[in-house]
């Protein structure tokens, strides 16, 4: 076997590096106006493809628990569901995309210590670049412990999906002056606590936009209008994979799961009429 040039792997690897999406970039991106795209993946070849058509961030959304899991919320996935998606995610990703994590419900709600380790265990144990938290003010302290740490934090404020028991609904947040107030408050403290970026979900556009402005970190908007400096959207709600959920903000890209189902009726047509497999498919 012909042995490689010494150094070629390492070469090779920092080739993928400088390619690779990092927080760094997306302060850059944000600095010149270029807008970022970040989408939700949970698998190992969805994730490949989004990373080879350039997608900035995937993000292992909790939204496994809805999509994947069949869930009604966001609640019951566990962190160690989450770790094993993010795991598999980080692998398809191997060339761009900059992969995070959310930290799902309970695993750093009980105290900043506990968000900490379970933080770490994410960090160490999947791959991904940085995790993803709901919360303001409240979670402050920790986004301040995992940023001093290294590892990068993406915050959450608006509709928090977490929090759908507190609130009781998913109507759009910020709509009052008081509640506005609150969220660009919240936005303030969790940038100097030293996250790098924030989700603004289903907030007024003109709140979203006045949140931006006051920002030097980038925001990534999801029924938030277009002033955000990027968009993210739930794979199975852009690839039309899901069909019941119709919200106002998603922009279907295509129509999979029709697709799917003529695929699927298909294939048992040709395996009731033995026209599957041919000659030429078998051994």
């Amino acid at each position: 076997m012909e042995q490689g040039k010494p150094g070629a792997a390492y070469h090779g690897n920092a080739e993928r590096a400088a390619r690779r999406v990092t927080t760094r970039t997306v302060h850059d991106m944000k600095v010149r106006g270029e807008k970022i795209s970040m989408i939700t993946a949970y698998d190992y070849t969805f994730a490949a493809l989004f990373d080879q058509a350039g997608v900035d961030i995937l993000l292992v959304g909790d939204s496994v628990s809805n999509v994947v899991q069949g869930n009604e919320t966001t609640i019951p996935v566990t962190l160690d569901e989450m770790i094993y998606h993010a795991r598999i995610v980080a692998r398809g990703a191997s060339e761009h995309a900059l992969v995070l994590c959310d930290m799902p419900f309970m695993s750093y709600q009980a105290n900043a210590e506990e968000g900490f380790r379970n933080a770490g265990r994410i960090m160490k144990e999947t791959g991904a670049g940085g995790v993803k938290i709901e919360g303001g003010k409240r979670v402050a302290p920790l986004v301040k412990m995992m940023s001093e740490a290294g590892i990068p934090v993406m915050g959450h404020l608006g509709l928090t999906p977490q929090s759908i028991h507190q609130f009781g609904t998913y109507q759009t947040r910020g709509t009052t002056e008081d509640e506005a107030n609150s969220i660009l408050h919240d936005a303030k403290v969790l940038e100097e606590a030293g996250a790098f970026a924030l989700v603004l979900e289903k907030v007024p556009a003109a709140l979203a936009e006045r949140v931006t402005k006051s920002l030097s970190i980038a925001t990534i908007g999801i029924g938030a209008g277009p002033h955000c400096d990027g968009q993210v959207l739930v794979m199975h709600d852009m690839l039309g994979l899901s069909e019941e959920f119709n919200p106002r903000f998603v922009r279907r890209y295509a129509h999979l799961a029709e697709e799917v189902r003529k695929a699927a009726r298909s294939y048992k047509t040709d395996i009731q009429s033995g026209s599957f497999p041919s000659e030429k498919e078998s051994y």
